[in-house]
């Protein structure tokens, strides 16, 4: 039974993925069937032969302004030039990677920031703990604002926590994508 069920897919061909064309090869293409050499294409975006030359070998990746001016000298839609086609390319790969990296950055930013502000809480307390009066009515009950110590230690502890290990994050995420 099993053989036959294994034998079902030896006749079944396997599905062609199609072939991904690279950023590079469509710039290419694209300046070629607009009958551009490089240094006609170069002058048109105010760019160097080289750096035309090092997008079509894949070696650099433009950056957005010139993505913008590059659609309009093709004549062609941002998402066809970026996406070309249904299938993501490196420049794809490489904006979605970006977009992923700020918001990381700015998540592990946000972080510090909420941290600081948690250990000057946490020392605003200790001040109000401090400066606070403390007294016996005349009925014996003390009149005393004990929270605040362990509430300003839970904030110091939860702010520097929170700031460190966002901070080390970032140091690390930051070293990594060098």
């Amino acid at each position: 039974m099993l053989t036959n069920f294994f034998s079902f897919f030896e006749f079944c061909p396997a599905p062609r993925k199609e072939k991904e064309m690279n950023f590079g090869q469509q710039i290419k293409d694209l300046r070629k069937k607009k009958g551009l050499t490089q240094e006609q294409f170069a002058l048109k975006l105010n760019v160097t032969r080289q750096a035309v030359s090092n997008w079509e070998n894949d070696k650099n990746l433009p950056d957005l302004e010139l993505l913008i001016l590059m659609s309009s000298v093709f004549s062609i839609s941002l998402d066809q030039l970026i996406l070309g086609g249904t299938d993501m390319n490196n420049m794809t790969e490489k904006l979605v990677k970006d977009g992923r990296e700020g918001r990381r950055t700015q998540m592990h930013l946000t972080i510090t920031i909420i941290g600081s502000f948690l250990m000057l809480l946490g020392f605003v307390c200790f001040v109000i703990k401090a400066n606070s009066v403390e007294y016996i009515d005349a009925e014996g009950i003390l009149h005393e604002n004990f929270y605040l110590i362990p509430v300003g230690y839970l904030l110091v502890f939860t702010g520097a926590l929170a700031t460190l290990l966002s901070g080390l994050a970032l140091h690390r995420f930051r070293k990594e994508h060098k």
